[in-house]
């Protein structure tokens, strides 16, 4: 079994902030930080399916469009690109753009890129703190400025450019259009409370994410398989003996891990590849549980299994 401390790689970005606070210490001041990526603190161990960032918007990011399993493979790639965002705080006005408004055809979104009326044609969307977007792979999609969220993804870092508000970057318009979906997203799936501490916010076939709000005090029992990641949004504990507060992320991989929760409580993303979500993934060391276990298996049997999200 392994429980470790994430270690934390800061990416500088044009699009950056200064000031990561309190979710960092790293300083931004000089070069502006956009993104934090959290990897397993053992470099030599094997390399996740997954990939936790916490990401920090100052201005627009680009429209852009990840490959899905079968386009990403015929190109020499592992696996493709799907993600989920969780919005940690949006500032006033912020928005995301995800899909299309309408459905056009590919000669279409090649044209719009091209002359730069996709900005029109993406589907912009206000977002709020607790927000939860799910983005699979083939999703035009685009961040706003003013954001803090955490991103949970398939590990790929493969992204096509198809706009980029004058940045000069290169825009990758032909692999762009190959893989985007030229038509609208379907409505999200509204996130599933399992029981009182657990809260399902995304799940597909390539991973699930979920919420956990622990009281302050109590003990449980992790019982993660061969990768799960854990990242704290407020609040304090100790999953094994390796202290979790905000900000910080923590690998846990096989068999048992103790959580011990801190007297202010804690509210943390768990993130672990699966097709659906795990029942036995959390219990309580002590006290009884919080839902029947008739209605806990009813919301897995549901949930377990689901595809991605059908557009």
């Amino acid at each position: 079994m392994s429980i470790e401390h994430a270690s934390v790689q800061a990416l500088r970005k044009p699009w950056g902030v200064s000031d990561l606070q309190p979710w960092s210490s790293v300083d931004g001041t000089g070069d502006a930080v956009g993104e934090l990526w959290f990897e397993r603190a053992d470099s030599g161990a094997p390399t996740p399916a997954l990939l936790l960032k916490l990401l920090f918007t100052s201005a627009p990011l680009s429209i852009q469009v990840h490959p899905d399993d079968t386009f990403a493979r015929a190109m020499g790639m592992p696996n493709g690109k799907s993600e989920a965002w969780y919005i940690i705080s949006a500032e006033p006005g912020a928005q995301i753009g995800v899909g299309l408004k309408r459905r056009i055809t590919p000669q279409e979104l090649r044209a719009a890129i091209t002359n730069g009326s996709i900005v029109e044609l993406v589907q912009w969307r206000p977002v709020a703190k607790g927000d939860v977007i799910f983005i699979p792979a083939g999703t035009i999609h685009a961040l706003g400025a003013g954001i803090v969220l955490a991103e949970i993804q398939q590990r790929s870092d493969t992204t096509f450019r198809l706009f980029d508000y004058g940045r000069a970057r290169e825009l990758h318009i032909d692999d762009g259009v190959a893989v985007a979906n030229v038509f609208p997203l379907g409505p999200p799936r509204q996130p599933t409370r399992l029981t009182l501490e657990r809260t399902v916010l995304v799940a597909s076939q390539h991973f699930v994410l979920e919420r956990l709000d622990l009281p302050g005090g109590s003990s449980w029992a992790l019982l993660a398989d061969s990768e799960t990641w854990v990242l704290a949004l407020d609040g304090h504990a100790a999953i094994g003996l390796a202290a979790l507060s905000i900000g910080q992320a923590i690998f846990v991989g096989g068999d048992r891990a103790s959580i011990e929760v801190g007297a202010n409580g804690l509210s943390a993303l768990i993130a672990y590849p699966a097709s659906g979500p795990i029942g036995s993934l959390l219990h309580r060391l002590s006290g009884r549980s919080t839902r029947p276990v008739q209605a806990v298996a009813a919301d897995l049997a549901e949930l377990t299994g689901l595809a991605e999200a059908h557009v």
